[in-house]
């Protein structure tokens, strides 16, 4: 009877050990996925502060250019008499 305790023992330990080696290698694949994503994540938010930077800079440039516009006085156009003059030859 002890020698089946005994080889219990040993079969539970064997199939424990193999538990945990299982659960150990989807842990590793777990956490190469989850390395691979933040490193996705990183490059992805480095992209958009570039893109972040560039819009930065041309709203600036179109503010500026705007505040320029405004700053300039409107040409008004000489509106033309609506009556034209003719040269009539006086009447005798």
């Amino acid at each position: 009877m002890q020698r089946k305790s005994v080889v219990g023992l040993l079969f539970v330990a064997m199939l424990g050990t193999t538990l945990i080696g299982c659960e150990d290698t989807k842990a590793r694949q777990e956490n190469e996925q989850l390395k691979a994503r933040v490193a996705e994540l990183v490059k992805e938010t480095g992209d958009d502060g570039n893109r972040i930077d560039v819009l930065t800079q041309e709203n600036a440039a179109l503010k500026q250019e705007n505040d320029q516009l405004k700053a300039h006085p409107k040409s008004k156009k000489k509106s033309k008499s609506k009556h034209h003059h003719h040269a009539t030859a006086p009447a005798q």
